[in-house]
């Protein structure tokens, strides 16, 4: 930044000697020569590391040795209006106080010029001589000395500085239409050039007062500011026919490289973009041709470099980092899908795995009371087993069935109510639990799944039982609600602590008592059926755990 402000300044001191000297005097010419050297090193057009071709070498060596050969007032009026047309596109850029100030003064500066000192010479107006010799020995020296104290101030680092070429053209044409305007005035009403100066800037002042009145919509269908919107934003441009496509390929189910492939290959539609490549976790990719001229962009871990045709401007490069941040967008939110689906894939594996786990934690925990009545009451092992046996078998070979396949149709297959019931009694009956059936004639046309409702059972039994182990008097009693389709599972034991109860059923639970891990797959299983597992009561000699409809529970609630 302090490297750039001496180097314009340097810039504006070599123009002023040369006006100060007179384009006839022998040393304006070399003069000039420095003054297009220190602005080809200043000039924000290109960036400073940009190596030129020998053909854009060529081209400025030539378009400069031809103005310094026919050197004019004309010329030279045209090049200060370029000038104040790219220092004023820039000055606007500058968020730091003193920066934007500096700029407004070269623009003063350079305005001064070019109305005071180029202007009459360029109309021929001897009166003027006096003036623009005072100009340019006292008004103009002080000026520069006041731009060399301004102190430098380092800009935000999103400070933007890039030329707007839709204000260079603005103002140079304000600037030229200012000087022939007054030229015009001068002429056709044979005015002074003061006169014709004030009344050209008058006139300027009052269209642009007519237009700035004229952009806003209070004045309904003469607004120009909507009719602008829709000539910049009209349909049917390259961007936004990609952007239609770069849509439709992010509503495709495919994965994050494929939708690479797809978006990078629309990119080539571009007018200003001849190939491009990609680099990511994904892999890479490389489409259309490579150039000299090239941009590397990045977002996140996407790596695009973009072959143009020729070097960009600074105000395309603003849309490329547009577009690719559009793109690293869509690709970011593919690859999130992808891990989604496959967390969603996990999770499906785990809770199935937990399922059947605790159906195989139940099922040996049954088998090991079966074994316990046997050894210890050997007279009564007999008819139990008989019972017991084929009900073990059946599970045994569900639970076969559900490792083979996991998502088969026997965890979503529903039976009838009283053979669920009647299934349930046998496998528990020798475990001291009291039966307790509601509503037995209006079981007969109502099913339920059986997967699932065995699942919910077994672990809170089980856990019942359990407790019991613990509390020897315990009652274990077992509801079931035909009309609702409730079953409830209760006990006469101690409340669950405040702490687990108000974690269970939605979080893993650690217990040495089993409440944690079975209980919470069960009542994920059963949301996932509609139904809700709840502690319907916990106070000390009345522990109820409820399975229910999703309805019928948040009804009650």
């Amino acid at each position: 930044m302090r490297s750039s402000r001496w180097l314009s300044l340097f810039m504006l001191i070599l123009l002023h000697a040369t006006f100060w000297l007179g384009i006839e005097h022998m040393w304006a010419r070399p003069l000039l020569l420095g003054h297009l050297g220190v602005f080809l090193i200043w000039q924000p057009l290109w960036k400073s590391e940009t190596r030129l071709s020998w053909g854009n070498s060529l081209f400025i060596f030539g378009v400069s040795l031809a103005a310094l050969i026919w050197l004019n007032w004309w010329i030279l009026a045209f090049w200060v209006a370029g000038l104040f047309a790219l220092v004023g596109a820039r000055a606007f850029s500058f968020y730091a106080r003193w920066q934007r100030m500096y700029h407004l003064l070269v623009m003063a500066y350079l305005l001064a010029v070019l109305l005071l000192h180029i202007a009459p010479h360029l109309f021929d107006l001897p009166a003027f001589d006096e003036v623009s010799r005072n100009l340019m020995t006292i008004a103009l020296p002080l000026m520069l000395a006041v731009m060399a104290l301004i102190p430098v101030e380092r800009e935000k680092p999103d400070a933007v500085q890039a030329i707007d070429f839709f204000y260079v053209l603005l103002l140079f044409t304000l600037l030229t239409v200012v000087v022939l305007g007054a030229l015009a005035f001068m002429t056709l009403n044979q005015v002074g050039y003061l006169d014709a100066l004030l009344r050209t800037l008058f006139l300027i002042a009052v269209a642009l007062f007519i237009l700035g009145a004229l952009w806003h919509s209070d004045f309904g269908p003469f607004g120009l500011k909507s009719s602008f919107s829709r000539y910049v934003l009209s349909i049917g441009t390259p961007l936004e026919v990609w952007l239609k496509q770069l849509a439709a390929d992010a509503q495709r189910d495919s994965g994050p490289r494929e939708f690479l492939e797809g978006a990078t290959e629309h990119m080539l539609d571009m007018p200003w973009v001849v190939g491009m490549a990609w680099v990511s976790e994904e892999g890479h990719g490389l489409q259309g041709n490579s150039s000299p001229h090239r941009v590397e962009l990045f977002d996140e871990d996407l790596n695009i470099t973009l072959f143009t045709r020729q070097a960009i401007a600074p105000t395309v490069l603003l849309h490329l980092r547009l577009l690719v941040q559009v793109l690293g967008y869509f690709y970011q939110s593919k690859r999130r899908e992808e891990r989604l689906r496959e967390m969603t894939r996990q999770q499906a594996i785990y809770e199935t795995g937990a399922r059947l786990t605790h159906d195989l934690k139940n099922m040996l925990q049954s088998l090991f009371a079966l074994a316990s009545v046997a050894q210890n009451e050997p007279s009564k092992a007999q008819p139990i087993l008989q019972q017991q046996l084929p009900v073990l078998s059946q599970r045994i070979e569900t639970l076969l069935g559900k490792l083979k396949a996991p998502a088969s149709e026997t965890e979503s297959r529903e039976i009838e109510l009283p053979a669920w019931w009647d299934a349930l009694c046998r496998r528990y009956e020798h475990r001291g639990i009291e039966w307790r059936l509601i509503g037995e004639g209006a079981t007969s046309a109502i099913k339920v799944p059986a997967a699932m409702f065995d699942c919910v059972a077994d672990n809170l039994l089980e856990n019942a039982l359990n407790k019991r182990l613990r509390e020897p008097a315990l009652h274990v009693q077992v509801s079931l609600d035909a009309n609702t389709r409730t079953l409830q599972v209760s006990d006469d034991g101690s409340a669950i602590p405040d702490g687990y109860a108000q974690k269970l059923l939605r979080t893993v639970v650690p217990s040495e008592d089993g409440l944690g891990v079975g209980l919470y797959q069960a009542s994920r299983w059963a949301q996932q059926n509609n139904y809700r597992v709840r502690l319907q009561n916990n106070q000390p000699g009345q522990v109820t755990f409820a399975l229910s409809p999703d309805s019928i529970s948040r009804s009650d609630e």
